[in-house]
């Protein structure tokens, strides 16, 4: 990757102009940290570097730097934690934005002005710097843990970036400073933060960077593969369950509720690029788990078929809602007739009474299971070619496949 030429004054005068600064986290990287500092202020001033509790010659260096703005953290804590104290400290002083750069020589001063470019253009973005990870110095634990992040991150956000565990990044501090509550300390901070910050709806957007790893012989690295991996899989299994159970279902209900029945006939189903057949089956999917009794899964159950399955999530999830009141009461009555008949139970004495639904699944609750799986396939089974029909008749243009 070549670096563009770039005008330093005019650089200069836009980190000035967008309130960014540089934030330097640092540990034990004396042999590496005096080069990054040097090369970072040659684009700016604004200069924060967090000694973390180092104990090789950091303080030394940052003592004869003296135009940078120093925190130090008396006992290490961790990466997360330094970048918290290094926000704080940069929120108070009236920055906008910070760009972290670690402070081991990974990465090049010279990609900062790619940050200043986008953010110019998408304000209050968050931006990822996006390595490429395929060249031959690459460790393998990094590559694998690269692929494996992504992968979390798309389910837990519904995001696809290039890049989640660069600590080469651009965060916006107005909605940092929203985030009250955040609880890892070290590396998996990363995570946790830029995983709530797209909750919250931040954009999050990458750019190409740069990296050097050293060769093997000289590497320096404080990430301790098995316990730090441990805390960030760790992590993303709390953040994955959050995502799925409650923050994903509610970011899609607030978008459902801003539009109307035709609008999202028109953009999930008429204007999908899915095939009719991924449609009809998205229906089936949605009906057979909405009828179902595992109250309060059937959201998250829904998404997660649909996502192995490849199918609709948004008509899947959307038509999983049958059972919501007022439908419940119907559901659970037609469910407790179906049942009955597939055990030879004579229900023709049985009348619907509101509010009784609850009673009768604690009375008869073999009969009602059998009857919402029974009555799920039949309507599956019937409404699915019946949406196929009604697709085929009326849309105009379907996608491959249909």
């Amino acid at each position: 990757m070549q670096f563009p030429m770039v005008d330093l004054t005019l650089l200069r005068e836009k980190f000035t102009e967008l309130r960014c600064c540089i934030i330097i986290p640092t540990y034990n990287n004396d042999h590496a940290l005096r080069e990054v500092i040097s090369g970072v202020l040659e684009y700016t001033a604004d200069v924060i570097v967090v000694d973390d509790g180092s104990t090789d010659n950091t303080k030394t260096i940052l003592r004869d730097i003296p135009q940078v703005h120093k925190i130090t953290i008396p006992v290490n804590t961790g990466k997360g934690w330094a970048l918290r104290k290094g926000f704080e400290y940069a929120i108070r002083q009236g920055y906008r934005y910070a760009i972290t750069i670690d402070s081991d020589g990974q990465h090049f001063p010279q990609d900062l002005p790619r940050f200043l470019e986008l953010a110019g253009k998408q304000p209050d973005s968050m931006i990822l710097g996006a390595r490429d990870m395929s060249q031959e110095e690459v460790p393998g634990t990094s590559s694998f843990g690269h692929k494996f992040s992504i992968f979390w991150f798309k389910i837990e956000t519904g995001i696809t970036v290039l890049d989640v565990q660069t600590g080469y990044r651009l965060y916006p501090l107005d909605r940092i400073r929203e985030i009250r509550w955040v609880v890892s300390k070290k590396y998996e901070y990363e995570v946790e933060i830029l995983v709530r910050l797209a909750w919250r709806g931040v954009n999050v957007l990458s750019v190409p960077v740069k990296v050097y790893y050293a060769p093997k012989e000289n590497r320096v690295s404080h990430f301790r593969k098995f316990r730090d991996f441990t805390r960030v899989s760790i992590a993303n299994s709390i953040l994955v369950f959050m995502a799925l159970l409650w923050v994903r279902p509610l970011s899609f209900f607030r978008g459902l509720r801003k539009k109307s029945v035709r609008e999202f006939v028109r953009e999930y189903i008429l204007n999908s690029g899915d095939s009719n057949i991924k449609l009809s089956l998205s229906v089936s999917l949605g009906l057979f788990i909405g009828v179902t009794p595992i109250w309060g899964w059937q959201i998250v159950t829904t998404l997660g078929l649909a996502h192995l399955l490849k199918l609709n999530k948004f008509v899947a999830v959307s038509v999983s809602n049958i059972s919501l009141p007022p439908m419940l009461p119907f559901v659970i009555f037609l469910s407790y007739l179906i049942g009955g008949w597939a055990m030879g139970v004579n229900t023709t004495n049985i009348h619907y009474m509101p509010g009784s639904g609850l009673q009768w699944i604690r009375e008869n609750i073999i009969q009602y299971l059998l009857g919402s799986v029974l009555l799920g396939l039949s309507l599956a089974l019937v409404m699915g070619p019946v949406t196929y029909l009604i697709l085929s008749i009326f849309r105009k243009n379907p996608g491959n496949g249909a």
